[in-house]
């Protein structure tokens, strides 16, 4: 090289695209305050996360550059929107290409991706942006990513791409020192100490994110072996994507993914010992958790509080666009009391109550949440007073004005614009309540919950919950109609072959 510093870009495009429901994903999604990002503002977003960490080891090394590349952020709508559209993802690539085709002598490229991105008429979109950028470097250039382990990748991202980190705890506690790998590897990959080769292998299962918990047997077992064969083989790291099942995409189910230091043999023994192992526990990987019926679910919370085993968290497991009803109106019905549910989205209300000017203290009487697609149910209405208007300041509620209204007997609604996961109670604290306030704590979420409510202890009841409908989100994943994969192809669905018959072969 004839600069003196090694030059390394940065970009980003993630997305976790839940292609069922029906609101696209649009180019304005991810156009707002601080949306794109470039230079020094794209290094900085994500302190704790893949970003942080690839930015704060990349810096530890005098000698190292960083090229921020302007890039769109996790759009507005969470998790809670639907395909991106190939206008959104065209207009982004084109900008992230003409950079990088304007950077001269780059040694490096990272990117901060997911691996549960669709887009409309794009089959692998990670392995097209891997494709795009490589074209743009040229092969000189070494690639690294770091991906969510509900990433649906098989081998065509490393066919382009040269490393690959993927976080392996769900709650993700370790996104931060997924960076930092990426960070450390690039810079020895492209100084010549690590000679990346990778085996990928996909595995038949496919499975509903709420029982891939790794706080808990078998899926803490199988992150285990992973980190196992880290410890005991210098260089080799061992990447396990869960899948991502709300994506009908044609790579979608789990995979496994294992990188060495120029040591293609260990890289393939490795791959079968995990390949094996996960296939002899497929069925325990999917009998992890007990879920409840909504019914059933509010009836039990009732009990455990009159038991003294409060608070009780109620998890609505199966809400993917954040509308969905069932579990308040069963909360209502049941006329349970000191309960807060956080959230339900209710756009069209946000913006009403805002708009007419009402104040904390005021009347409130409105149809909130249902009818956005068939899984949200109806709306309901809810009568009471507001409590508080304003923006959330936690850190899903990205700046977004949220409603706290007041019903029933000590009840509180939380009303967004979008689907929300509360993570810690801390975030429902800021909003001006109070744990004392609430016998009963109603979410959205699958597994992120328990990094605040269940490994800290705070809530000793914790009950799963779905509607008895098998619709989108629940664990029936044969209710969803896919169209880019066949659900028999993969266990438990059908009966699929494993290990595959050329398994020579098979590893990309």
């Amino acid at each position: 090289m004839t600069h003196s510093k090694l030059r390394i870009a940065v970009l980003q495009f993630s997305h976790e695209t839940v292609t069922f429901l029906p609101n696209d994903t649009t180019r304005e999604d991810f156009i707002y305050p601080g949306s794109p990002a470039s230079g020094e503002a794209l290094l900085a977003t994500d302190p704790k996360g893949y970003m942080g960490g690839f930015v704060q080891v990349a810096r530890e090394f005098e000698d190292v550059e960083l090229i921020g590349i302007t890039s769109p952020l996790w759009p507005r709508t969470g998790t809670g929107s639907g395909w991106v559209t190939e206008d959104a993802y065209e207009h982004f690539m084109g900008i992230m290409i003409e950079e990088l085709k304007a950077q001269p002598d780059l040694d490096g490229v990272y990117l901060a991706l997911h691996g549960a991105l669709a887009v409309r008429g794009v089959p692998r979109p990670e392995a097209d942006i891997a494709r795009r950028v490589r074209e743009a470097v040229g092969k000189k250039a070494f690639i690294t990513a770091t991906f969510d382990p509900h990433g649906n990748e098989d081998e065509e991202f490393l066919a382009q791409a040269d490393m690959a980190f993927c976080v392996k705890y769900f709650p993700h506690y370790d996104m931060h020192l997924q960076g930092e790998r990426a960070a450390r590897m690039l810079v020895r990959a492209i100084r010549g100490s690590f000679k990346p080769v990778h085996r990928t292998l996909r595995i038949p299962i496919i499975a509903p994110t709420v029982v891939m918990w790794t706080g808990a047997s078998p899926w803490s077992d199988l992150i285990q072996r992973a980190l196992i064969w880290e410890a005991r083989e210098p260089d080799v790291f061992v990447n396990v994507f869960f899948g991502f099942p709300w994506s009908d995409v044609p790579d979608a189910g789990m995979s496994l993914q294992v990188l060495t230091n120029n040591d293609p043999a260990l890289a393939e023994r490795v791959l079968r010992d995990m390949a094996e192992w996960t296939w002899r526990r497929r069925q325990a990987l999917l009998d992890t958790v007990k879920i409840y019926k909504t019914k059933e679910a509010v009836a039990e919370a009732r009990a455990a509080v009159a038991e003294g085993k409060g608070p009780v968290l109620l998890a609505d497991y199966s809400d993917r666009s954040g509308y969905a009803t069932w579990l308040l109106q069963e909360i209502v019905a049941q006329k349970l009391e000191r309960t807060l549910v956080a959230t339900v989205a209710s756009p069209d209300v946000v913006r009403s109550v805002i708009a007419s000017g009402a104040k904390p203290g005021d009347a409130f009487d409105a149809e909130i949440g249902g009818l956005f697609d068939e899984s949200a149910g109806a709306p309901i209405r809810i009568t009471g007073k507001l409590r508080s208007i304003g923006p959330a300041t936690t850190a899903r509620g990205n700046g977004k004005d949220w409603i706290c209204v007041e019903f029933g007997k000590g009840n509180l609604l939380v009303l967004s614009p979008y689907l929300v996961q509360i993570i810690e109670p801390s975030e429902l604290w800021q909003l001006g309540l109070a744990p004392d306030e609430f016998d009963v704590i109603a979410i959205k979420s699958r597994v992120h919950f328990r990094r605040g409510f269940d490994d800290s202890g705070f809530t000793p009841t914790i009950l799963l919950v779905e509607p008895p409908e098998p619709f989108m989100g629940t664990v029936h994943l044969d209710a969803l109609a896919y169209e880019n994969l066949t659900l028999t192809d993969y266990y438990p669905y059908g009966s699929p072959s494993f290990p595959p018959a050329d398994w020579d072969k098979s590893s990309g």
